[in-house]
Parts: structure tokens; sequence; C-alpha cells
């Protein structure tokens, strides 16, 4: 039940974050991973709401991915009293930490506008489901299938082996 909760405030926040950026070509958000490493989902979630406090052009298109990111976590934290929970350089990786996204958009929902449509929520149920697999649970099931190969393999050799050994007398 409680991973069925997550799932659906998971759905929700993302339909939210979808909705607030549809207006940015830039910006396309599948995820809570590496749709937020480039730094302009997060610009874009806060210009969406809060257009007077940057120029959106000069972010996008004249700054890296790490200045976009602590360009959003100042701005948030600045204007919106957000601590930086996150560290850009952390963030601006192949597949960042899922959880500390996830706190940190939570934070901005928290605090800027909270519509959220049914349309934009039927869109992101109807997302191919592969674009919203985290790396955590890739992680996750090649550990679990590595525990099941590991536990059988020792069990096999402890049943198998015939090897006697002596203790001291």
């Amino acid at each position: 039940m409680a991973g069925l909760q997550q799932t659906n405030s998971e759905m929700i926040l993302l339909s939210w974050v979808r909705q607030s950026t549809r207006n940015y070509p830039q910006v396309n958000v599948t995820n809570f991973t590496t749709s937020w490493s480039d730094g302009l989902a997060f610009n874009a979630l806060l210009h969406s709401h809060r257009p007077d406090l940057f120029d959106w052009n000069a972010v996008a298109s004249q700054q890296s991915p790490v200045q976009r990111l602590d360009h959003a976590f100042n701005i948030a934290r600045k204007h919106l009293g957000i601590e930086k929970l996150l560290d850009p350089e952390d963030v601006a990786t192949a597949c960042p930490d899922k959880k500390s996204i996830l706190m940190y958009v939570t934070s901005l929902f928290q605090v800027l506008p909270q519509q959220v449509t049914m349309e934009a929520i039927r869109e992101v149920e109807m997302l191919p489901r592969h674009s919203r697999v985290t790396r955590e649970e890739h992680i996750e099931v090649h550990e679990q299938h590595f525990s099941q190969e590991v536990s059988f393999t020792f069990l096999l050799s402890a049943c198998c082996s015939k090897t006697v050994v002596s203790l001291p007398t």
C-alpha cells in the first residue's frame, strides 16, 4: 500500500512538473532522475511560476548544467526560502539520485501553485514505462539477481563439497 501511495504521489508530482514546464520546448521531464541533470527542468519550473525572478533565455542558452543547477537552487533559496538541499555536481550526472530530486521537487511543490489537471495526470500515465524506470530500480533488480546467484552458488558448493575438514584434537 505504501508503494502504491508513493507511486501515486510521484505521478501527481510528475504531472505537476510536466504541466508547469509545458511551454519550455527544451524541457521534457519524464522521470525524477535523468530529466533533471542539465538544470533546465528546475529553472523552467521556477520560471513558469515566477517569471519575474530571472531571464529564462539567458539561463537556458548560456550556462553549463552545473551553472544552471546552481542558479535554480540559489533562486529557490533566495526567493522561495527553500534550502539548497542538493549540490549541483551531484545532480549534473548521468543518473542523479531519485530520492534527492523527489525531496527537492516536493519542496518546490509545497511553495509554488499546485494545480494539476486530469489531462496532465493521464499524460504521465501514458508515458512509456521504460522512461519511468529509474536507475535505482534497475540496480535493485540486478542486485536481487546477483544475490540469488550468489546464494545458489554457495548452496550448490556447500551441498556438493566433498572436502573433509579435520579439527585438531
